[in-house]
């Protein structure tokens, strides 16, 4: 990670804060600290202002700040950045302060803020701060309350955040580019009082999706459908940190949808409630109890639950092509066609050829195919079990016994007490019934018949 090539992470995160301060504290341009990782950072402790517990950004990070004259200020920069999709692929986006998504800025409601956003990218852009009640000329549409900022130029948001809640920002300017390119990123207001709705753990990640051809590295912009990566903050499993939780916390998941589609999102093992919208947080005796929830195109949603059950639980997108990484829409349907003969041919040819699909698609998480540099498989990961079948928007929920408050680091597999684990039956199968043609009375077919007329 760098701030102008070295922002650190972990514990050292907060101590950054405050020397953040100290070194530019005069300054009338706060720096601008860059992130180069794309595991996640443990949360930002505030060194300074209000108090309120931090997020936890899934792959990614929270802004520093500093206060200066009442105002909480930070630097975004929006340039060209490089993000590893998952070890093995790599892209050419757009982003701020050296990631995609951009970092999450972390305030508290009645904070004045102050946002410098200089522009490093080829074109004009701007930022819209989607969700927070503002002033118009604030709002950041370029065009219609401002204008645009111009590539080299930096410009300035202020505001005060009127109520808590979970909010986004993105652009306003050439927006199918900018945010097909990743220019996306989280705004969170915590409660003015720490003890409201308060959480052990808090999460927050974006949904988002690019089409990248195979071998290629810079998104088709004008796709606008077409979409072939499914992306969690930038990230595809087996690239998506896992969601470590003590036993006993309670867990809030805050989730934004950028995509240009819904995504039911599922997690295994608990139901949650949802406990927040992007208008605000749900009353208590209107949460609504759910294990799946839809979130729709620009929505975002915030939900909760006891973490009482350890193990490690699975929490994606319930559609299934989202759960895999890029596909071939034009490969045919091969399943009960026996094409070996074939195949024996076709391989005196094609010496590395390979039968594939007649028996469904499951082989190809355990087949080490030669693919395109800097191309992701379909199907990846591997668990305890063997090969976990899965990509795109997919990660698992670690509920551990025994960690300490701020330990969010991946724990390894979960370790199943004896006789919880499904097994292989060894015993006698029962033999096939076999099925008896039934024959019906012809009589009783003419009574029913009659019968169905009776009233005519």
């Amino acid at each position: 990670m760098n701030t102008r090539r070295r922002f650190l992470g972990g514990a050292a995160a907060a101590a950054l804060g405050a020397g953040l301060i100290s070194r530019v504290g005069a300054a009338s341009l706060p720096e601008a600290p860059t992130m180069d990782k794309a595991t996640m950072q443990p949360p930002l402790a505030p060194p300074s202002g209000r108090p309120y517990q931090p997020v936890a950004t899934l792959n990614g990070w929270t802004l520093p700040w500093r206060m200066k004259d009442g105002w909480k200020e930070v630097h975004l920069v929006a340039e060209p950045v490089v993000r590893e999709i998952a070890p093995g692929m790599k892209a050419n986006l757009w982003g701020y302060n050296g990631q995609s998504p951009g970092p999450t800025i972390e305030c508290v409601e009645g904070d004045k803020v102050r946002i410098f956003v200089t522009n490093r990218l080829p074109e004009h852009t701007t930022i819209h701060w989607h969700g927070i009640l503002l002033p118009s000329g604030m709002d950041g549409v370029g065009g219609l309350t401002q204008p645009q900022i111009p590539s080299g130029k930096t410009f300035v948001y202020e505001f005060a955040v009127k109520k808590s809640g979970t909010f986004m920002y993105h652009p306003h300017a050439d927006e199918m580019v900018q945010m097909a390119m990743g220019m996306h990123g989280f705004l969170v207001v915590h409660p003015k009082n720490p003890a409201f709705r308060r959480v052990d753990r808090d999460f927050v990640f974006l949904l988002n999706a690019f089409d990248i051809e195979p071998g290629a590295r810079t998104p088709k912009v004008n796709t606008m459908l077409d979409f072939n990566l499914w992306c969690w903050n930038t990230r595809v499993f087996p690239g998506i940190d896992p969601l470590v939780v003590r036993k006993g916390d309670r867990v809030r998941i805050r989730i934004g949808n950028l995509t240009m589609t819904n995504h039911p999102i599922h997690l295994h093992g608990y139901e949650f409630v949802v406990s927040g919208t992007d208008g605000g947080w749900v009353r208590p005796e209107a949460q609504w109890p759910e294990v799946t929830v839809d979130i729709a195109v620009g929505q975002m949603r915030a939900i909760e639950f006891v973490a009482d059950a350890p193990g490690d639980w699975a929490f994606h997108c319930h559609k299934s092509h989202h759960t895999m990484n890029a596909m071939g829409h034009d490969v045919p349907t091969m399943i009960g066609v026996d094409h070996r003969g074939i195949a024996r041919k076709v391989m005196n040819v094609v010496p590395d050829y390979m039968v594939m699909g007649e028996r469904g698609m499951a082989d190809m998480g355990e087949m080490e195919m030669p693919l395109p540099d800097n191309t992701l498989p379909m199907m990846t990961g591997t668990g305890p079990f063997g090969p976990i079948e899965m990509g795109g928007m997919f990660t698992v929920v670690k509920v551990r016994e025994r960690l300490a408050r701020d330990d969010y680091a991946d724990p390894g597999w979960y370790k199943h007490p004896p006789g919880t684990v499904a097994y292989e039956w060894t015993g006698e199968l029962p033999k096939p019934a076999r099925a008896e043609a039934v024959h019906p009375d012809p009589k009783a077919l003419t009574v029913r018949r009659r019968g169905g007329h009776s009233g005519h």
